[in-house]
């Protein structure tokens, strides 16, 4: 409901858990395209309400159903487990299925969401994820919790943080959250780890081969997955390897290497070990201690050979040693500990200590005018690379209590949350600061509360957000005139509140309203470092001030046996903003701090014509608005590094000989013009990709899987590369053909 289809909930059952086409087709305009999406959910209601009661076996009609979803709860963005139709937002729930779906395309980690999430912005395919926004706005990422996000100096790159095997589910709350703190003021993706679910030992063998019929285009994969399962105690461990070859276009040339990394021509391995022990008078008590380590580094096999947009060449790869002998990577570790009582007070304690480092290092590029120094060689000459790192610790807490005072249906939350922070940003090769250390320390407490009277639900909560950033002296680049700025420290007070309404209608329909603020920094490092004026203090440095966005959203939502249909609408809005424009000379990023207004609006809709046919789909509308200047209305059109081009995914699935699963995937994103004939004129083109996945499990030899990516073969440019930014210039991948196996014993 609110924005969720009754399919997001499938996976837990109630007791566990070339050059742009420019051939002259008509291409619906996105009213059009929702219009069409309203009318076809619509009629799906209507059909599925005149489908005789009587037609099949009560089992075979159970089968058939939508699954109700008040079994199912949700922990992100609450901290305790919450009803789902007692929310009163929109929420998408990814389950392991759709996850291993889409795994058997691609290995791109964030490819699931731009799938299946209405407000996730189309997947870059490559290491970076710049523009990968949520609803306009950078998501907070969590891998069971614990924030993968570094705000100080977003990279871009925390997509990529572990092996997607491990992942048991993904819940997806669109919109600020009361619970969550720094990050979250677009909203929240927690990627949540597997558990042990029944007793004894059990293993999983997955591999896959996937290829485009090039000599270098070969992917290998293994994963192993160990779960034990005895009495009080449990255990999860989780290994996997993966080599990535080169990804060729759909007219047999190599995709370039990013700028900002590749996951081509590369390897990654990833250890997961989670080991659980319940105790106490009815196991209440449980403690689970957690290690995850991932690491994607480059092979270095190939540099960039860089094309040229003027003439529709776009940028590729050619064989060589990359500058600098040092390849790019992402490094992952985190550690935690956690604590849980479900009988402390009447109610349920939550406490999880952390630690976590993340390290990005980033192309060493030759020549590029801001990492150039005369004093170190001469000016065009130099080669340097960047690397980001951060680390964090903290505490995150949480109390919950349902029927607080003795009344039925209330419920309370309360918790508190202490991060520290530190994150910097080095020139490698020559050992130069380009962001200093910047340490930011966060004290945050916050209530919620919900009541629950019939058919009506009625939430509200605050949290206060108390932070403080400090930074030392330092010293720019000579790029930025080997400016002297003062350090210093900023200290960051927000009152954060909610509130929400939902009310289920007679007929299975429901309806919702909310409202809250979220709170986050703006990717503090690229102020720093782009200083060039004497005189400046960090104190004084007004881009280093606090996003507050201000979300406002409300819903309907309906479900039958066999079908159900979602939509809703909301506007965010910040007044001091964050949003991305390209320098017209570096054509590199930079941070502009305006007004920023998101308006949006999405569908999602399901159909279970029976038990072997499927269909959904998934809408999405977005506009963000934002002022040319320092002063004025608000006028200029937010394009592709902030605001993704409308979409429609549509998916049929067809269950065939009792197990075996095939799917068609369709994938729309809608052409776009926007600011035309002024300052941040934009334009990007339409698309339309298909994908089939199709599986069929034995009795004895496992599952055996195959998918083809891309299955017609098109030729297409990607669309965050449609706008000219610094060497970007990339066309997307051709067919990729994939088998998989998976085996369990």
């Amino acid at each position: 409901m609110r924005g969720v289809r009754p399919d997001d909930f499938c996976y837990v059952t109630p007791q566990s858990k070339r050059l742009p086409n420019t051939s002259m087709k008509t291409t619906p305009t996105p009213l059009t395209a929702a219009a069409v999406l309203a009318t076809l959910l619509f009629a799906t209601q209507a059909f599925a309400q005149a489908v005789p009661a009587t037609e099949t076996a009560d089992q075979q009609e159970k089968e058939d159903e939508v699954v109700r979803l008040q079994d199912f709860t949700v922990t992100t963005g609450y901290r305790s487990p919450k009803a789902v139709d007692q929310i009163p937002g929109a929420i998408k729930l990814i389950s392991s299925e759709e996850v291993t779906h889409t795994l058997l395309l691609t290995e791109d980690a964030t490819a699931v969401l731009a799938r299946t999430v209405p407000g996730y912005a189309p997947a870059t395919q490559a290491l970076n994820n710049t523009g990968e926004t949520l609803r306009g706005r950078v998501a907070l990422r969590l891998f069971d919790g614990i924030s993968q996000t570094t705000p100080l100096r977003e990279g871009s790159r925390n997509g990529t943080f572990t092996d997607m095997d491990i992942v048991s589910r993904i819940e997806v709350i669109n919109g600020p959250s009361a619970s969550e703190g720094i990050g979250a003021a677009g909203g929240i993706i927690n990627y949540i780890s597997k558990s042990p679910t029944k007793e004894g030992s059990e293993a999983t063998l997955r591999t896959k081969f996937s290829d485009q019929g090039y000599g270098d285009s070969s992917v290998y994969r293994v994963g192993l997955n160990y779960t034990h399962k005895a009495g009080n105690n449990d255990l999860i461990f989780g290994s996997a390897f993966t080599r990535r070859g080169m990804a060729y276009d759909a007219h047999g040339r190599r995709m370039g290497m990013s700028q900002s990394g590749s996951s081509n021509d590369s390897k990654s391995h990833n250890l997961f070990i989670k080991a659980g022990h319940n105790f106490g008078e009815n196991g209440a008590q449980r403690v689970a201690i957690t290690l995850s380590q991932f690491r994607l580094e480059g092979l270095g096999h190939y540099v960039q050979d860089l094309g040229d947009r003027a003439l529709g060449l776009t940028d590729s790869a050619k064989r060589g040693v990359p500058f600098g002998a040092k390849t790019e990577f992402n490094d992952f570790s985190q550690y935690a500990i956690a604590y849980t009582n479900s009988a402390l007070l009447g109610g349920s304690l939550n406490v999880q200590g952390y630690k976590a480092s993340q390290a990005m290092r980033f192309v060493a590029e030759l020549g590029g005018a801001d990492k150039q120094d005369p004093l170190i060689a001469p000016l065009g000459t130099l080669t340097d690379q960047s690397e980001i790192a951060s680390e964090k610790r903290g505490i995150r807490s949480s109390w919950s209590r349902q029927g607080l005072f003795g009344i039925d249906g209330a419920e309370v939350n309360v918790g508190f949350d202490y991060l520290d922070e530190t994150a910097q940003q080095l020139l490698a090769l020559t050992g130069r600061v380009w962001v200093p250390p910047m340490n930011y320390t966060s004290k945050a407490p916050f209530v919620q509360a919900s009541y629950t009277r019939g058919p009506v639900t009625v939430s509200g909560g605050v949290r206060h957000e108390n932070g403080e950033l400090q930074v030392d002296d330092y010293t720019t680049t000579y790029f930025r005139n080997r400016v002297f700025v003062s350090g210093g420290s900023l200290t960051y007070q927000a009152t954060l509140p909610n509130a929400g309404v939902i009310v289920r209608l007679p007929q299975n329909w429901s309806v919702f309203a909310s409202y809250s603020k979220g709170f986050t920094l703006p990717n503090v490092g690229i102020p720093l470092r782009n200083v060039n004026t004497t005189g400046q203090s960090v104190d004084g440095i007004l881009d280093l001030q606090a996003v507050i966005v201000d979300n406002k959203e409300g819903g309907v939502s309906w479900q039958g046996k066999r079908a159900s249909l979602s939509a809703s609408y909301y506007r965010s809005y910040s007044e001091l903003g964050s949003s991305l424009s390209v320098d017209p000379i570096t054509r590199d990023f930079i941070l502009q701090r305006r007004p920023v207004e998101l308006k949006g609006l999405e569908f999602t809709g399901e159909f279970k014509i029976n038990k072997e046919w499927k269909l959904n789909a998934v809408y999405s509308h977005i506009k963000g608005l934002t002022r040319t200047s320092e002063t004025g209305p608000l006028d200029r059109e937010m394009g592709m590094g902030n605001v993704s081009p409308d979409k429609l995914n549509l998916s049929v699935t067809w269950k065939f000989l009792g197990k075996g699963s095939l799917t068609i995937d369709r994938e729309q994103l809608f052409k776009r013009d926007i600011n035309v004939g002024r300052s941040g004129e934009e334009h990007t083109t339409g698309l339309t990709l298909y994908n089939l996945t199709a599986s069929y499990p034995t009795s004895k030899w496992g599952t055996f899987s195959i998918g083809l990516e891309n299955l017609t073969d098109k030729y297409y440019i990607l669309p965050w590369a449609q706008i000219d930014q610094f060497q970007n210039y990339f066309a997307g991948r051709g067919r990729v053909y994939s088998v998989s196996h998976t085996i369990t014993f």
